[in-house]
């Protein structure tokens, strides 16, 4: 059952009801965060991490939102700023780890007990993952969320224009994969 955005904006301003507006704002939107973080961070164990972490950021700032923009908006920029801060430390830590860093990112999604996807999607989340953190981000923002570039622009904090241009490139530079990798 989908909760209205004003019944929860109205709970967490009360500091007596504040608890209870925040587990149904969790409860509403942890699924389509959980996804977005995934699709940057790419394994189920990570993404539930750094979801929690994006969830307790919100918490500990809930007085900081004030309804002036839509609440998944305001979650959407907590979570995936959280998810980029994971993947810059996974990727120092890779250039320290010779372990990690011989594995490449279809063969850790393929042996991911959550992932459910074939080959070509992993190939393609590979693909994705090769696109520099902003490209990457709005690729999937607006292919797989179907995101608007204005909501977008308000989640990263980026013009329409720039936005527009980021995902164009990412998506020639995925084709461009594909072709390498035919």
């Amino acid at each position: 059952m989908e909760i209205d955005d004003q019944r929860i904006i109205t709970l967490i301003s009360n500091s007596e009801t504040r608890r209870q507006g925040f587990e149904l704002m969790v409860r509403q939107y942890s699924e389509r965060l959980y996804w977005q973080v995934r699709r940057i961070v790419l394994t189920h164990e990570d993404s539930d991490d750094v979801l929690q972490n994006a969830f307790l950021k919100a918490w500990s700032n809930i007085d900081t939102f004030h309804g002036d923009s839509k609440i998944f908006t305001w979650l959407s920029r907590i979570a995936i700023n959280e998810a980029l801060d994971f993947t810059r430390k996974q990727k120092r830590a890779l250039k320290i780890s010779t372990d990690d860093a011989d594995m490449n990112i279809a063969n850790q999604l393929m042996a991911d007990d959550y992932f459910d996807g074939d080959e070509t999607e992993a190939q393609l989340q590979e693909a994705i993952a090769s696109l520099p953190d902003v490209q990457r981000t709005v690729f999937n923002l607006r292919y797989y969320e179907e995101m608007k570039y204005s909501e977008i622009s308000k989640v990263l904090g980026t013009s329409e224009g720039g936005l527009k241009a980021s995902y164009h490139i990412a998506v020639k530079k995925i084709t461009d994969f594909f072709k390498k990798h035919d």
